[in-house]
């Protein structure tokens, strides 16, 4: 089943719920993932993100004293976790395709693999900009859009390889979503324009979208309610990240780009230790979540990075009510 579908199912009535993932450091094997995901399947989800970042760049030292940038990665590839996920708990798995740090031939081995794997549900993104550059560089033979990933993708559902060869045996195609800004995208001028983009992406084929993390609840239903009246119509699904330390307060601002509500922020700064401000955090998800489901909404996905056991009393707190 396409997540269009679980989404559609879900909107019948209930409370269900989506988590994101990240891949381990490389060396650190799996288990401390395999751990996560048994806490967040006792909640029923309806599928897993996997998340994915382009490859890391070092600086190495030549023989005559320059410096050469080289591309490294540190993670293993999504692609096998997600499969690794699949195979081993039986849950709807969606690995991220990414524009960043991948060739346009790299993404195509990727849904060769995808494809044969049997996952069929993926999630394109452009990905972030490598630390070191002022703004996003395309890899060499890459796409510089998400648009552009797309069409890539829907050309490899029709039935064509990059090159226009016809692919022999073609698979299920795959259904993808993309993701919404509800205080826009860093890079968008505006926020008008950057809906625009939106459906734009839903015009060449996405069939949802997840939202950046938000504190601010009022403003996801502004953005809904924009969307709609500009004829958006794909599900637009909340995406939330629980506040954990007090450190917060300044780096997610500036990290994710979205605004601490005047009331949060407040309520942060009488916070003595990171303790207190994870125990905010929990209780300020659990209020985002009933007013969330209290206005019609019944599919929330949660990005559980560094927020795993404040995602599970959240998520357990909600359940019981």
């Amino acid at each position: 089943m396409n997540v269009a579908e679980i989404l559609k199912q879900g909107e019948k009535g209930g409370k269900h719920f989506s988590f994101e993932v990240l891949p381990p450091l490389k060396g650190n094997g799996t288990e401390s993932l395999f751990r996560t995901i048994e806490k967040l399947r006792v909640f029923n989800p309806q599928y897993i993100n996997v998340t994915t970042h382009h490859s890391e760049f070092v600086y190495r030292e030549l023989p005559n004293g320059n410096y050469e940038r080289q591309r490294i990665r540190r993670r293993p590839g999504t692609v096998a976790m997600a499969a690794a996920i699949q195979q081993r708990f039986g849950l709807p798995v969606i690995p991220h395709v990414i524009c960043s740090g991948v060739s346009a031939e790299d993404i195509e081995y990727e849904l060769i693999d995808l494809q044969f794997l049997g996952i069929e549900n993926i999630l394109l993104l452009r990905g972030d900009k490598a630390k070191d550059d002022r703004s996003f560089v395309p890899t060499p033979g890459g796409h510089a859009h998400t648009t552009d990933l797309i069409r890539q993708v829907k050309r490899y559902n029709e039935g064509f390889f990059m090159d226009g060869t016809p692919i022999k045996h073609p698979g299920r195609p795959f259904s993808f979503g993309v993701a919404a800004y509800p205080e826009k995208h860093e890079e968008a001028p505006n926020l008008e324009m950057d809906m625009r983009y939106l459906l734009e992406k839903q015009q060449l084929g996405a069939e949802y979208a997840v939202t950046q993390l938000f504190y601010d609840n009022q403003k996801y239903y502004n953005f809904v309610s924009r969307a709609r009246q500009m004829g958006i119509t794909i599900p637009i699904v909340p995406g939330l990240k629980p506040f954990a330390k007090l450190s917060q307060l300044t780096v997610v601002p500036k990290t994710f780009h979205c605004d601490i509500p005047d009331e949060l922020a407040a309520l942060i700064t009488q916070c003595r230790t990171d303790d207190d401000a994870r125990r905010l955090g929990v209780a300020w998800g659990i209020r985002q979540c009933r007013d969330l489901y209290a206005h019609g909404v019944r599919n929330i996905h949660f990005y559980t990075v560094s927020a795993v056991e404040s995602v599970c009393e959240i998520v357990e707190a909600i359940v019981k009510e």
